[in-house]
């Protein structure tokens, strides 16, 4: 055949390019919102409760060190080697679940529902709770109000992974790429934008600021996206000569195939031969969301002068951003066989368990040296993710893609949410402890 007939349309390359555009601009603003609110988690705190606590005295960044004694009274006698670690009345753990446990729920719900609604109408509530999230949180003045703000990320946030995630069964499996890639993009956009905004402007004018983001998911969706016939049409891969500028052309069958319509137990039985993507993912989530809402708060050093304890915190939120764009952004380059997702859930706990002891230990003497050992800690989570993904748009059957890429969403979501109820108790014992700085 020649060349020139196998060669793609010009309207072809221009669709897929908008496509992939868009898919990576999807990523971005879906998930804004959630990496704001989880950088904010540490002022939200401090403004509306009123400070920090120090031994569970309010206001305690001025308390002297207290010992106890064997009853577990608290004296009055310092002792100068002895400190309390200085925290928030209430873990950023609990900013966490308010950020998660919505998604949680309508990722257990939805694949049973969701395929009823149009895209059209998820899309739309995706930006309607977007909008909300950044409004309530700027005009709040009380915690219950805000973690409402929180609780509207988290539904935009979750309704959009499992809505575009769906989505990208009916295009070139790239896009699966693109939206990590831009997901990875809105974490480091997200938390160096706030810890930025804030050097400038007070964090509510910040939130507030943040409006746009909504406004531009809406133009990517609506006017750059083209829509594939999701109720009817399935769009396959096929490779094309290895000659070819191209290896992969997106094109529609003659023949349209309908997509399968599954019943609840279809679904179900469906479940089991995603748990090898679904429980890695998992594990990866919790160590990492353990580590990034129960100890960042805690690893604080006194010995760094140009940052506070509430700068060390953001600037920790962006490390961990930068690893996870980074290895979001390399799937296509460096991909990872599906039997190696299991090396790392164990990298990450030994991650967990090192930072655990630096909190108790502080054998860690740099504060530029726990930025590196979080960028890596990113870069095991954004592997996992995207590795994750990637491999069920690879390896599941084009009829049940759709719903499998929904549904093994849980896997990271059921991480987090672990993770945010372990952090809480953990938090509040850790600083009740007695540390040797």
């Amino acid at each position: 055949m020649p060349e020139e007939a196998m060669a793609i349309p010009v309207w072809r390359r221009w669709e897929k390019l908008r496509n992939l555009t868009a898919f990576w601009f999807l990523g971005l603003t879906n998930n804004f919102a959630y990496v704001v609110m989880l950088s904010a988690a540490h002022d939200i705190l401090k403004e509306e409760e009123g400070g920090y606590i120090n031994n569970g005295t309010a206001n305690g960044t001025t308390v002297a060190p207290v010992t106890a004694t064997p009853a577990g009274n608290v004296t009055s006698t310092p002792d100068p080697s002895v400190e309390y670690l200085t925290c928030n009345a209430i873990s950023t753990g609990v900013i966490l679940l308010a950020d998660i446990l919505p998604t949680l729920v309508i990722k257990m719900t939805a694949p049973f529902y969701i395929q009823r609604m149009s895209y059209r109408f998820k899309v739309s509530l995706v930006i309607m709770f977007a909008m909300a999230s950044f409004l309530i949180v700027a005009f709040a003045h009380e915690v219950w109000l805000s973690i409402i703000g929180v609780v509207c990320a988290s539904c935009s946030g979750g309704l959009g992974e499992i809505t575009f995630l769906s989505m990208t069964a009916f295009y070139d499996q790239k896009v699966v790429a693109t939206w990590s890639s831009g997901t990875g993009a809105a974490g480091v956009a997200g938390a160096l934008g706030y810890a930025g905004l804030t050097a400038v402007m007070s964090p509510r004018n910040t939130v507030l600021s943040l409006v746009v983001i909504p406004v531009i998911m809406a133009i990517s969706y609506f006017l750059v996206l083209t829509k594939p016939e999701v109720t009817q049409t399935v769009i396959s891969v096929e490779e094309t000569d290895s000659n070819s500028d191209t290896t992969m052309l997106l094109k529609e069958e003659e023949v349209k195939p309908k997509r399968k319509v599954l019943t609840a137990k279809d679904k179900l039985r469906l479940l089991p031969p995603l748990m090898k993507y679904m429980i890695p993912l998992t594990t990866v989530y919790f160590a990492e969301y353990f580590i990034n809402q129960g100890l960042h708060e805690l690893l604080y050093f006194n010995n760094t002068d140009f940052l506070n304890k509430a700068g060390q915190y953001r600037w920790y939120q962006v490390s961990y951003q930068i690893g996870v764009f980074i290895s979001r952004s390399t799937v296509t380059c460096c991909p990872i066989p599906t039997r190696w997702l299991w090396v790392l859930p164990l990298l990450q706990v030994g991650n967990m368990a090192l930072l655990i002891a630096q909190v108790f230990y502080r054998f860690i003497p740099f504060f530029e040296i726990l930025i590196a050992i979080i960028v890596y800690e990113g870069l095991l989570g954004g592997s996992a993710y995207v590795n994750t993904f990637y491999k069920i748009r690879e390896e599941v059957a084009p009829e049940v893609r759709e719903y499998s890429l929904g549904v093994a969403t849980v896997g990271d979501t059921v991480g987090i949410a672990l993770a945010g109820v372990a952090a809480i108790p953990s938090h509040n014992h850790i600083c009740t402890l007695r540390i040797r700085m």
